[in-house]
């Protein structure tokens, strides 16, 4: 009964602070401040049509380096929880049964196309809506099918590897050279910022996110291969 009636508490005091923002939410007419100064300086300044990139990539840049490595740690962390100890491992038999012939068919069709839309999400980040998180978040989502579809599929941990560890340190010293080059890490301008609209526009971003992409999506693949691995 004392447990009910906390609950019916808790609920009544977070409606009465809903209702509370809610009844005095005002409504933003115009950009202000920081805001303004992206809104106006993006698209010239760094040459991308997508202004969440100009933000999210140059002039937010040391955030963006932030949210990679929360993801690295994460992937970390994952692999150590997860890693058995062989003196505490327990052999349990387990008869695997493969999948339909179906689902293997359209895992072979639809891999290849899921991989090819992640690589053009991230590489047109600064042109449409997407960019690096989304594009490798769609290629984990390839090695995932391809794990229900075969349970012996197995990624190549020293490729992944490679591919992260280098994407890494790249995408660090492309921010770097930023530092030098332009105005500050992470600064797109460090290239020429080429024809805006196009595919090669917007001075750095495109190599950026490309970086961001194949190291996000490695991490997630390698997170859900720790996951598989545990649950065999």
């Amino acid at each position: 009964m004392i447990k009910k009636m906390f609950s019916f508490i808790l609920i009544i005091f977070l409606f009465l602070i809903l209702f509370e923002l809610l009844n005095n939410l005002t409504e933003n007419k115009k950009l202000s401040g920081v805001a303004k100064e992206y809104a106006e300086r993006g698209a010239a300044e760094l040459g991308t049509a997508n202004l969440v990139t100009s933000i999210v990539v140059t002039y937010r840049g040391l955030d963006t380096l932030g949210e990679v490595s929360v993801l690295f740690i994460a992937a970390t962390g994952v692999a150590v929880l997860l890693r058995r100890r062989k003196d505490e491992e327990i052999l349990i038999q387990k008869v695997k049964r493969q999948s339909s012939e179906i689902l293997q068919t359209g895992t072979d069709l639809l891999v290849p196309i899921i991989i090819m839309f992640g690589v053009y999400i991230f590489i047109n980040g600064h042109l449409s809506p997407g960019g690096g998180f989304q594009g490798g978040a769609v290629i984990a989502s390839a090695v995932l099918l391809s794990f229900l579809s075969d349970i012996n599929y197995k990624i190549n941990h020293t490729v992944f590897g490679l591919i992260e560890s280098l994407s890494g340190v790249f995408y660090v010293l492309i921010g770097v050279l930023g530092i030098f080059l332009a105005g500050g890490f992470l600064d797109n301008r460090i290239l020429p910022l080429g024809e805006y609209g196009t595919i090669l526009s917007a001075g750095a971003i495109p190599l950026i996110y490309t970086l961001i992409g194949l190291k996000v999506g490695t991490e997630l693949a390698s997170i859900i291969d720790n996951m598989k691995r545990d649950s065999e």
